[in-house]
């Protein structure tokens, strides 16, 4: 029986190129793509993947957190997270969030192809690379800092707005996305200000790329 595959990755081509190199494995199947990860997670209810394949860098929603709210909504949906980071910061994050295989981009087809159906078989898959800097700076890493316990503070709600704001999406514009009203919007973002202690734009944009809800990609 095939493996029912979802894509999402911002970037066409890269995903039509990895689209064909992983239906020449007679037991893959791509059926879904999207090109940001709030589309990914809202087509997750109709097509029901049995893995899906997440850029970490993506509009409107991150690859972390569309594989966030992927893990809640649908757990028995295996994710694994594409990245040009090894950084503990991402992974970290990544494996919280429920991401059974992380992938470096650098990886050979043959690598994801592997830990696509290492993780349909309910096991965890991690680059050599990613596996040798969490065994490396485990014990450091692992503890986090401030900025980490911040984030952990906040809601799934609050962690959305927080990434289009510090993508610099107006007000009206998040209201459309996330369905509310402007004026709830700007109740999160002073909300926000103040759990995380800051009093500017470009101090909140600072903080959600340091945590990884942006990147400078």
């Amino acid at each position: 029986m095939s493996i029912r595959l979802f894509l999402a990755d911002d970037h066409n081509v890269l995903r039509a190129g990895l689209r064909f190199l992983l239906e020449t494995y007679p037991d893959l199947v791509v059926i879904g793509e999207a090109n940001n990860g709030r589309d990914a997670v809202r087509l997750m209810a109709k097509l029901r993947p049995d893995v899906a394949v997440l850029d970490i860098a993506m509009p409107e929603l991150n690859g972390i957190e569309t594989a966030r709210q992927i893990h809640l909504e649908y757990p028995q949906i295996q994710v694994i997270i594409l990245s040009m980071h090894a950084s503990n910061k991402y992974i970290y994050q990544a494996l919280k969030a429920g991401v059974r295989g992380y992938i470096l981009k650098e990886a050979a087809a043959d690598e994801l192809v592997g830990a696509i159906r290492e993780v349909h078989a309910g096991r965890r898959y991690l680059s050599p690379k990613v596996a040798d800097e969490l065994i490396g700076d485990y014990l450091d890493m692992h503890l986090g800092g401030e900025g980490e316990a911040q984030l952990d503070q906040l809601s799934e709600r609050e962690r959305a707005v927080l990434q289009l704001v510090a993508e610099g999406k107006s007000s009206n514009q998040i209201a459309e996305l996330l369905n509310l009203s402007p004026k709830t919007v700007d109740s999160y973002r002073s909300r926000l200000m103040q759990k995380l202690g800051l009093n500017d734009l470009p101090s909140l944009v600072k903080f959600a790329i340091q945590q990884g809800l942006i990147s400078l990609e």
